[in-house]
């Protein structure tokens, strides 16, 4: 049987850095979600669909395959065939992903793979609705979450290093408005699986939190 660990979490949590580096502790497979929304968002948004336009957004799933692949050890997100790493964490496309990734039609078509891949594979999967909906039967669940302050000011230096204008304020104020939509959507609400750990990374580092989980999937293998 596959052995899975499902970490969930708001916009800016650190989950996409714990969760690699808890796979390369275990020699798991990382599989990174949000990325693969990411890429359905960037899908309409090249297309012209508004994001508010579920209908039309619904509509035009029919026309995406997203899939996965690894090289030299990092993810690859192919969009209909074409890598688009490079192109899918701007601000434009997370905001996007925020509002598409609340339609019925765009999370059937991403679940039912993801949870293939779950199956047959020991892999660490991070997210918003692992825990409660996608993995509900993962091994360890772990919800992270740090404040809004200190997820804003990492989201701030990663676009600094990247050369891009920003301020401060305006990205915290873009992420209190995404915890809202993602915790109160219809469809997988963002929430804490009843039997997930919480771990709050505001004042921890990322050796710290890599070393939590990697003792909760000790504990639970003893």
């Amino acid at each position: 049987m596959a052995y899975n660990i499902a970490v969930d979490g708001p916009a800016g949590a650190g989950k996409s850095t714990i969760a690699k580096q808890v796979a390369e502790e275990l020699s798991y497979i990382y599989v990174d979600t949000g990325a693969m929304y990411r890429a359905m968002a960037l899908y309409f948004l090249r297309k012209g669909i508004s994001p508010e336009d579920e209908a039309s957004v619904s509509a035009a799933c029919e026309d995406i395959t997203v899939t996965l692949s690894t090289e030299n050890g990092e993810q690859q997100v192919f969009l209909n065939g074409e890598n688009v790493n490079g192109y899918i964490r701007t601000e434009e496309v997370g905001k996007a992903t925020s509002t598409v990734s609340a339609y019925a039609k765009v999370r059937q078509k991403l679940t039912q793979l993801q949870r293939e891949m779950a199956a047959t594979t020991d892999l660490i999967m991070d997210g918003r609705d692992i825990g409660t909906c996608v993995l509900p039967e993962a091994q360890v669940k772990v919800y992270l979450t740090a404040s809004v302050e200190t997820r804003g000011k990492r989201r701030f230096l990663e676009l600094q290093e990247k050369g891009e204008n920003c301020e401060l304020e305006q990205i915290c104020e873009d992420i209190r408005k995404r915890d809202e939509q993602d915790m109160n959507r219809k469809i997988s609400p963002l929430k804490q699986a009843e039997d997930a750990v919480l771990i709050d990374s505001s004042f921890m580092t990322i050796d710290e939190v890599v070393g939590r989980i990697l003792e909760l999937v000790k504990e639970n293998c003893s």
